[in-house]
């Protein structure tokens, strides 16, 4: 006999498993794929150390923290991730909108920097949480994919020109990109050959294996060679900034003291974050899940990485986001499940704990060449190209946002890209496309005669078919289109017909105008119609008391039953006429 503590229990499990999938993951591991999983960690931890390093010092950050963050958002989605190979961690994209957020505050101070970011990284964890818990995935469609190609070409251009002077072998300040480009320019005559040979050198190897042998880690083989050039050339004693020994150890967990004036900023800025990091983390998923053939949370996948964001903010680290050239080496080297992110992070906090010198001798240009390399792969020209080809009003849209991320400012921009998505929708909605119907001889139904010319019009029936809902900003906008029409009509309309499966709703505004209409219609001895309107849609216009003006009869299920009943009432008018 079943007790209920024994049916309790599965049902305690399932729950917990729910918002920990790495535990139900453990519970079905397979020995055979340990062997894979283990590999592509070492492999995965080949790319990890340098691209960590990198992007803590593209957000203005030592490099130590960028592993610091890798580490801890590893373990954290391992456990909480619902993807069995996702990769998070420090990211290109979000680099320098953490720099501009935090520097200015910081004020050179980078004690209180590294506080600013983790910081930083736990009110993106609450945004992002909060979102899944709240089911809140969507919100990733409000960047648009014009939007977020301009977005983040934009942003490889403002990385791209940051880089350039570590990546010359000396430094300077600026706050926006005309000053960087003015005062790189400027400071041309302190270039350091040695630094910059070694810079280009490492960007030759990562692009051209990139290129020509995708498969081989180019990031690690440029790291290594620039290694070897340093210590064979002695490149610390010609003036080459390298990383030295690192801080050895790990942190302990601190919660990170910041001024409250500097919350809202940083909440702002975080907003911006996550907006990104959703994005990336839910296309990212869905991709590799489609590609795999498995499915993933995507409210789920937001509490992961809102989990990864808490641990790297306790561990005085940043905000982190999914990673797909990362996630795609860890598929390409053969991971089966979160064992592979695990095996990474072990093997990063063991080099911080035993070998903390391993890359003492690494060139700072080396991580400069890291940087510019990602920041080409997020220019993509291609993409562009495309948009242009098909609709110019996106590219015009792209093209907006890189000029304002790249001009504006980083954190600026990305909400000039979230307004002008909304815009776009809103544009879309307020001015839809709309319709003259007519049925073709070679056509069965009835379609736009603009694209039909020979469609035939049923004399006395203005078919109309609106592309959009109609609510408070197009109201008017179709008022004026069914004058319009009459007004070139000849014969005037006994009827207008509007085909309405395409409105998905309408709101108090536009009902009023209906009502308006209809009644301005009927004095001209003209009925208003509908047909094909969604049953969601006719509950609303009840409630609005909309059929207190317009006739029930008037609204009917298909086009071909109102069309019937026109015929009737037309050949029912033209008998009384007749007896009369």
């Amino acid at each position: 006999m079943t007790t209920v503590a024994q049916t309790a229990t599965p049902s305690r499990r399932a729950q917990l498993e729910k918002w920990m999938p790495g535990l139900r993951a453990a519970r079905s591991y397979q020995r055979a794929w340990l062997t894979r999983d283990l590999i592509a960690g070492l492999v995965l931890c080949t790319l990890l150390v340098p691209q960590g390093m990198a992007y803590a010092e593209l957000a203005g950050l030592p490099p130590i923290t960028g592993l610091y963050t890798t580490v801890v958002c590893l373990v954290a989605y391992a456990a909480v991730g619902p993807s069995p190979i996702l990769v998070l961690g420090p990211d290109s994209s979000l680099g320098p909108m953490i720099a501009a957020a935090i520097l200015p505050l910081a004020a050179g101070d980078m004690d209180q920097a590294i506080a600013l970011a983790g910081m930083l990284a736990l009110l993106v964890a609450l945004i992002n949480i909060g979102a899944g818990v709240a089911k809140l995935g969507f919100v990733a469609d409000l960047l648009s994919t014009p939007v977020r190609v301009g977005y983040l070409a934009g942003l490889a251009i403002t990385i791209f020109i940051g880089q350039l002077p570590k990546l010359f072998g000396f430094s300077t300040d600026a706050d926006n990109l005309v000053e960087e480009v003015t005062a790189f320019l400027g400071s041309l005559d302190q270039t350091n050959l040695w630094a910059l040979s070694v810079g280009l050198i490492s960007l030759i190897i990562i692009l051209g294996l990139k290129q020509w042998k995708p498969t081989w880690p180019g990031i690690l083989i440029a790291v290594v060679a620039a290694i070897g050039i340093s210590v064979v050339f002695g490149l610390a004693e010609k003036g080459v900034s390298v990383i030295g020994v690192l801080p050895q150890g790990f942190p302990m967990p601190a919660f990170p003291v910041v001024e409250l004036s500097d919350l809202p900023l940083l909440f702002g800025a975080a907003l911006g974050m996550s907006l990104v990091a959703i994005g990336d983390t839910i296309s990212t998923s869905a991709g590799f899940a489609a590609r795999r053939g498995y499915e993933v949370d995507s409210n789920q996948e937001l509490v992961g990485i809102g989990s990864a964001n808490l641990l790297a903010g306790l561990f005085s680290g940043f905000p982190v986001s999914t990673s797909s050239s990362r996630t795609a080496v860890a598929e390409q080297s053969g991971a089966k499940t979160q064992l592979t992110g695990l095996a990474a992070a072990v093997l990063v906090l063991a080099m911080l704990l035993f070998v903390p010198g391993l890359v003492k001798d690494m060139p700072q240009p080396v991580l400069a060449a890291v940087v510019i390399a990602a920041s080409i792969s997020l220019f993509d020209l291609a993409e562009l190209r495309h948009l242009f080809s098909i609709r110019k009003s996106e590219f015009a849209l792209a093209l907006a946002c890189i000029l304002g991320v790249a001009f504006v400012g980083v954190l600026e921009g990305i909400i000039i890209a979230v307004v002008l998505s909304i815009l776009q929708f809103f544009e879309r909605a307020w001015r839809p496309h709309s319709a003259v119907l007519g049925k073709p001889d070679d056509l069965p139904g009835y379609h736009d005669i603009e694209r039909h010319p020979h469609g035939k019009q049923i004399p006395g029936l203005l078919m109309i078919r609106w592309d959009a809902p109609l609510f408070f900003a197009n109201a008017n906008l179709f008022r004026q289109r069914v004058r319009d029409l009459l007004a070139q009509a000849d014969p005037t309309p006994f009827w207008v017909l509007v085909t309405a499966e395409p409105v998905t709703d309408i709101d108090t505004t536009a009902a009023e105008m209906l009502a308006d209409l209809d009644l301005e219609l009927n004095a001209s001895g003209i009925h208003l119609v509908f047909a094909e309107l969604k049953d969601p849609v006719q509950d609303k216009i009840v409630r609005y008391g909309l059929l207190e003006t317009i006739d029930y009869r008037h609204f009917y299920p298909t086009i071909e039953a109102a069309i019937e009943a026109f015929h009737q009432e037309v050949k029912s008018g033209g008998q009384e006429k007749e007896s009369e």
